[in-house]
């Protein structure tokens, strides 16, 4: 793997050239890398993009040592941005209802990827550092989102989605609902070997059960883009004090 610098800012896209860099990123990870694909997605321009991007804040990454070159995405949708567009992104394969009703400040995030040269290095750290500035700026409350295990064969993946229903479900207050719903609980709890199950779990929900995050009733499985979803659900008046400072720690980087 290339040696990466360890020279990285973080904002958010400021024009359409911030946003095609973004988009760019995210088809080379999501259509090209994870074989997913889209009503709009652009594959002559080679951009990975949706109708919702317009109403979403993104969050980019980039590289100073490679003339700024984005590196890192992260998609974010306030509840006023949703407002916006009609819904939220996640809402047509989630019910929102439990989230909706909370009265809580939510924000729905998405598309969060890396350069395949720049994972498991600082610039994962520098998403979350901005990220958590994010968060404080609007004084969010619940953070939610789909996040994707890849292909869509649900026996394969009957480990790790049955641990994830057992060991991590969202309370009954913010449980989410998945609209074509495919059962999670897919084998009884003591037959799952939880080491291997964790290991085909990906990193981002990992980092996500580290900081006290849920996840919704039942997996949607997008034939479209070649994943099966979940939903994860995070509220940070449940975070734990050691989950505070590894949040912290993470933000950091």
């Amino acid at each position: 793997m290339t040696r990466i610098p360890q020279g990285f800012s973080v904002r958010l896209a400021q024009d359409e050239a911030d946003l095609r860099a973004a988009q760019r990123l995210r088809y080379q990870v999501f259509v090209e890398e994870l074989g997913g694909d889209g009503d709009l997605v652009d594959h002559d321009a080679g951009l990975e993009k949706d109708r919702f991007d317009p109403f979403f804040d993104h969050l980019l990454v980039l590289d100073e040592a490679r003339e700024h070159a984005v590196v890192g995405v992260y998609r974010l949708l306030r509840d006023d941005q949703a407002q916006a567009a009609g819904q939220f992104y996640s809402e047509d394969e989630y019910d929102l209802t439990p989230l909706r009703r909370s009265g809580r400040r939510l924000l729905e995030l998405g598309r969060s990827c890396l350069h395949p040269e720049y994972r498991g290095g600082a610039a994962m750290f520098h998403l979350w550092q901005g990220l958590a500035g994010y968060v404080l700026q609007h004084e969010i409350e619940v953070l939610f989102g789909v996040a994707s295990f890849h292909g869509t064969d649900v026996q394969a993946l009957a480990q790790p989605l049955s641990l994830l229903h057992h060991r991590h479900l969202a309370p009954e207050d913010l449980r989410v609902r998945a609209r074509a719903y495919q059962p999670m609980d897919l084998m009884p709890e003591d037959q799952i070997d939880r080491r291997q199950a964790m290991l085909e779990i990906p990193a981002l929900i990992k980092a996500y059960l580290r900081l006290g995050g849920t996840i919704g009733d039942g997996a949607f499985v997008d034939h479209a883009f070649n994943t099966t979803d979940v939903c994860l659900v995070l509220d940070t008046a449940r975070m734990t004090e050691k989950q505070r400072k590894v949040y912290s720690s993470e933000a950091r980087g």
